[in-house]
């Protein structure tokens, strides 16, 4: 009788060890089910589950389903919610708009340089992160930033003033951006825009790019202008005190299925910017306006000159200017 209690404590010891090395894992998103994003992270989630012997499960929650992504990168530093991948939450900390700086990136290749692996800016946001107790595993390239109206345009190609009111995120840089640019910008929750725009509060977005547009607002856009207004990228963030729970094994292959998964990203995410441009032409009937590099370059040199000392201000000047210095700006 001593033997089999003992056996039996030994097996249940076992089966305690195997359950606390598990985990189960919350990750959080902005796109709806079925989105490109959607797609990859559940790849993403096979992915680290196989390489983990299934110690860790990513369970995926689209459309905001666990809030908003403000709420959820809060969430995560206090490690209510485990994982995400979207865009910076600035509220918490303001320097954090370094990553949305308009007009920053001129290219692809000077996004990959950027915001890629060792890029000054990632560099600068994991750091950042870091300070909220969250953790940084991958950048995610997504577009460059354009303007949705659900009216026809208005001197697309100029700054000049155009009388159009567009919603922009509650983030300093797009407000001033949309002011450079000729627009009147209305500070409204992502929540809150599509209803704003069918009801006529405003006649457009600032904020997004082709793809953004079409999960989001394809039933309201009729003209999209491809402005490169800014380099979006989100990020792939886990609570630290979820990722230090981890045994070191599930760490090192988490880390390794990001960089993967970024890696990979970076080798599409152009194509796939051209692909939802066309699919907002051919699907929707909307009017993609073709602008011409000396038009980008004209809009790009005012909100520089603009837009760029207000928010280095906001960031800190001397900060802010490091970083830029190091982009080559």
């Amino acid at each position: 009788m001593k033997r089999f209690m003992t056996t039996t404590a030994a097996v249940a010891l076992v089966a305690l060890g195997t359950m606390a090395g598990a985990a189960d894992l919350k990750m959080s998103h902005v796109r709806p089910q079925g989105a490109t994003i959607d797609k990859e992270l559940r790849a993403f989630s096979e992915q680290v589950a196989e390489a983990t012997g299934g110690d860790v499960s990513i369970n995926v929650f689209p459309a905001s389903a666990l809030g908003d992504y403000t709420t959820v990168q809060e969430r995560i530093s206090i490690g209510a919610i485990e994982m995400a991948t979207q865009p910076a939450a600035t509220g918490a900390e303001r320097r954090m708009q370094i990553s949305s700086f308009p007009y920053l990136a001129n290219s692809w290749a000077d996004a990959r340089a950027i915001y890629g692996p060792d890029g000054p800016v990632r560099d600068v946001m994991a750091d950042l992160y870091a300070g909220q107790d969250i953790t940084m595993l991958a950048a995610y390239p997504v577009y460059f930033g354009g303007i949705s109206l659900n009216t026809d345009p208005v001197s697309p190609g100029t700054t000049a003033d155009k009388g159009i009111k567009v919603r922009v995120p509650g983030i300093k840089s797009f407000q001033l951006t949309g002011e450079a640019l000729g627009y009147i910008p209305s500070p409204i929750p992502f929540s809150e825009a599509f209803t704003a725009i069918q009801t006529g509060v405003v006649d457009g977005v600032i904020g997004s790019g082709a793809e953004g547009y079409y999960a989001s607002f394809r039933d309201v856009t009729r003209t999209y202008i491809p402005a490169n207004t800014h380099f979006e990228v989100w990020y792939m963030i886990i609570s630290t005190e979820s990722f230090n729970a981890l045994d070191a094994g599930d760490q090192a292959a988490l880390r390794q299925a990001a960089q993967e998964f970024e890696a990979t990203r970076w080798t599409v995410a152009e194509e796939d910017q051209g692909k939802w441009e066309q699919r907002l032409a051919d699907e929707l009937g909307a009017n993609v306006v073709d602008l011409t590099d000396d038009q980008l370059a004209a809009m790009a040199d005012k909100v520089r000159a603009e837009v760029w000392p207000v928010v280095l201000e906001d960031v800190g000047a001397d900060w802010g200017q490091a970083i830029l210095d190091r982009v080559g700006k």
